[in-house]
C-alpha cells in the first residue's frame, strides 16, 4: 500500500533553510574580542620569529632588553603591523560564515562615491588642521613622539619604505574592516543603534593607539568619529579606508618633513 501523497510529499520536504543574521551587541563584542586576539597574535608571532633571528643564542636574563630593542624597530613594527592583518581577515571571515552572510556584504566594502571621498578628505583636512594649530598654540608638538621615533628607526635599518607600506595599507584596512567594518555593522543594529555604534566603535579604535599620550588620543577620537559618520552616510568601509589611508599618508609626511628640518 502506498503512502498518502501528502505524507511522501512531507516526507522527503527539505528542511527550511536558515536565514542569515548579524551579530547584535553581545555577539558583535564577542567575536571582536576574538578578532583582536587573532591580530594581536598575528603580530606577536612576528615580534617572536624577529626575536629568534638575532645573532647569538637567546639570553633570558636580558630577554627584556631584547624584546625592547626589536619591538622599537622599524622593520618589527611594519611586519608585525603586516602580519595583523591575515588574522583579522579570517576571523571576520569565520565570524560572517557562521551568521550565513557574504563577508563583502557584512563588512559593506562597497565601491565610494567621488562626492563622499571629496568630502571625506576635506573633513579630514580640516580636522586635523585644527589640531594642528591647537597643538601650536598650547605648545605642543604636532606629530606625536612615538611616530618621530619609529621613523627614524625605519630609517636606520633601511626600511622606511615597508614602513610606509604598513602605516599607509595594512593599518587602514586592517583596523578599518574590524572597526568600521565589523564592530560598527553590528553594533549599529543594536539598542546602540547609529550614534552609539559610532561612539563605541571610535572608542575602541582609540584604545588601540595607547603609545600616544592624551592630546593625540583626543585628536584619535574626533578622527573615528568622522570615520563612523562617513561609514553611516557613504555605506561603504573601503571610503573610510581610503580617508583613513589618506589621514596616515599625511601623518608619515609630516613627520618625515620635521625629523629633517629638526
Amino acid at each position: 500500500m502506498s503512502l498518502p501523497e501528502t505524507l511522501a510529499d512531507d516526507s522527503v520536504a527539505p528542511p527550511p533553510a536558515r536565514e542569515p543574521r548579524v551579530w547584535m551587541f553581545w555577539g558583535t563584542s564577542l567575536w571582536g574580542l576574538l578578532i583582536f586576539v587573532a591580530l594581536f597574535l598575528g603580530q606577536g608571532a612576528t615580534i617572536l620569529i624577529l626575536l629568534l633571528m638575532q645573532d647569538g643564542p637567546l639570553d633570558f636574563s636580558t630577554l627584556a632588553d631584547s624584546v625592547t630593542h626589536v619591538v622599537t624597530g622599524g622593520k618589527a613594527l611594519s611586519l608585525s603591523v603586516m602580519t595583523g592583518l591575515p588574522g583579522v581577515l579570517l576571523a571576520i571571515w569565520i565570524a560572517t560564515k557562521i551568521a550565513r552572510q557574504r563577508f563583502a556584504d557584512y563588512l559593506a566594502l562597497n565601491r565610494p562615491s567621488w562626492k563622499w571621498l571629496l568630502i571625506g578628505a576635506l573633513s579630514l583636512g580640516a580636522l586635523v588642521e585644527g589640531w594642528d594649530l591647537l597643538a601650536k598654540a598650547t605648545g605642543r608638538d604636532v606629530s606625536p613622539g612615538f611616530m618621530m621615533d619609529t621613523l627614524k628607526a625605519a630609517q636606520s635599518d633601511n626600511t622606511l619604505w615597508l614602513l610606509i607600506l604598513a602605516i599607509v595599507v595594512a593599518a587602514p584596512i586592517t583596523e578599518e574592516f574590524f572597526v568600521r567594518g565589523f564592530l560598527y555593522r553590528g553594533w549599529s543594529q543594536s539598542f546602540l543603534r547609529i550614534p552609539g555604534a559610532i561612539i563605541l566603535s571610535s572608542a575602541v579604535w582609540t584604545l588601540m593607539h595607547l603609545q600616544y599620550d592624551w592630546f593625540f588620543l583626543g585628536e584619535v577620537f574626533s578622527i573615528g568619529l568622522l570615520l563612523g559618520y562617513l561609514r553611516y552616510r557613504g555605506n561603504s568601509t573601503w571610503l573610510t579606508v581610503v580617508i583613513h589611508g589618506l589621514n596616515n599618508l599625511a601623518a608619515t609626511i609630516q613627520t618625515i618633513w620635521l625629523a629633517s628640518h629638526s
